[in-house]
């Protein structure tokens, strides 16, 4: 018996402890389990994974004066999602919230960047699904 695979992304941060209860505030995380410098979450029933680089050849973009990783997250209320995070100190100034049409119809996104320096896209769930384009 297989199963459909779970993809899954681990954010570098300087410190998974406080960036582990950032998210928990920010995106309602809950831990599944924590090694200390590694600590997996979920958030909604998405696993996501936080570790802490250790000259292992990857790093967290305030270190690598760049972006690392672009999250893209899908859920009911974008509007909801964004603001709780912009509440608890993300800056959701990078890609203010719209609607934008595509080929299916309206689409509505929008982003932030976390305390870590990581950004967010975060819209509704029309992508999901296959349409023609």
């Amino acid at each position: 018996m297989s199963s459909d695979p779970v993809i899954s992304l681990m954010l570098a941060v300087p410190d998974a402890g406080a960036a582990a209860k950032w998210y928990a505030e920010a995106l309602g995380a809950t831990e599944l389990w924590n090694l200390g410098s590694v600590i997996g979450l979920s958030v909604g029933g998405a696993p996501i994974f936080l570790g802490q680089p250790e000259n292992n050849g990857w790093d967290d973009p305030r270190t690598a004066g760049t972006r690392t990783v672009r999250v893209e997250v899908f859920v009911d209320d974008p509007d909801a999602f964004i603001a709780r995070a912009v509440q608890a100190g993300a800056d959701g100034s990078v890609d203010e919230i719209r609607d934008h049409q595509m080929p299916w119809g309206p689409h509505r996104q929008g982003g932030f960047v976390d305390p870590f320096g990581h950004k967010w896209l975060v819209g509704d769930r029309s992508p999901l699904s296959a349409h023609e384009c």
